[in-house]
């Protein structure tokens, strides 16, 4: 092998091994602090390596809380969101993308304006719509109020996707008889699936990381999801760092096997279209 190939092939493994340890290292973190003693963090200070004999007492201190039925929580509201926003935004984007309709700039240009508006400014009308119609409490309330956000990212993303295929692929479809909504389900959507991955990591994570919304309207302990769960362990006088970053970790562990399972999907969008056939 050329000396000049070897130079680039070790160069790039490199800084492969470097972009890992960057994105590692705060899982790592996370496990040794997790796995010290809060006596050793603020006295004589955390350690490099993670203390294995540590972890029946951070079994211990998060025993004291529900957080598997938090993490089933958040699984719901996020998964929820996923599934209803990528529902919802496949319908919309087809319309928009396919149809021509009076007031079809209008209707994108409000979905546009819903990423601009904060979800602090809506919180307090929101909590008194939840209030009318029962949903204060409730998990599906706030996967209703997740989606309102998740919805429209998820409806461009899809909208543009679909904006690439041929209308030619549609057309022989419909002369073939096949219905609008097969067209839709069974060409079009298998066509776009590395944007619907996209657009399904965008409403899952936000659904994963809620934390507004579900502070403010879930007042049972039972219904908090983990991020809620987590605020909780941050006391008046003391905060137990080893348990907070241990159901931290347990708390990012199914969102990056998320990740690195639907990341395929999402390089396949991006280098799609990239070698010219």
């Amino acid at each position: 092998m050329p000396f000049k190939k070897l130079t680039l092939k070790l160069l790039r493994y490199l800084l492969i091994g470097v972009l890992v340890v960057l994105a590692g290292f705060p899982v790592y973190w996370m496990a040794t602090t997790a796995l010290s003693l809060n006596s050793e963090l603020y006295g004589s200070g955390q350690v490099i390596w993670p203390q294995v004999q540590n972890l029946p007492e951070l079994w211990r201190e998060l025993g004291q809380v529900p957080i598997g039925l938090w993490l089933f929580n958040t699984l719901l509201i996020a998964a929820g969101g996923t599934v209803l926003s990528l529902t919802l935004g496949s319908l919309a984007g087809y319309a928009l993308s396919r149809f021509r309709f009076h007031g079809r700039g209008l209707v994108g240009f409000l979905l546009f304006m819903t990423q601009v508006v904060p979800e602090a400014l809506i919180l307090v009308p929101l909590y008194a719509m939840f209030i009318t119609f029962g949903l204060l409490n409730s998990l599906t309330g706030l996967v209703l109020a997740n989606v309102g956000f998740s919805l429209p990212v998820a409806c461009f993303v899809l909208k543009g996707a679909m904006d690439a295929v041929p209308y030619e692929i549609e057309e022989s479809a419909i002369i073939d008889n096949c219905p609008r909504f097969g067209v839709l389900t069974m060409i079009i959507l298998p066509l776009i699936m590395p944007s619907i991955a996209a657009a399904a990591v965008v409403a899952f994570f936000a659904g994963w990381n809620e934390f507004l919304f579900a502070s403010t309207f879930l007042m049972d302990r039972e219904n908090w999801p983990a991020s809620v769960g987590l605020a909780s362990f941050v006391g008046q006088y003391e905060t137990p760092m080893s348990a907070v970053m241990g159901a931290a970790l347990v708390f990012s562990i199914p969102a990056i096997v998320f990740f690195l399972l639907i990341q395929r999907k999402i390089v396949a969008g991006l280098t799609a279209g990239a070698v010219k056939g």
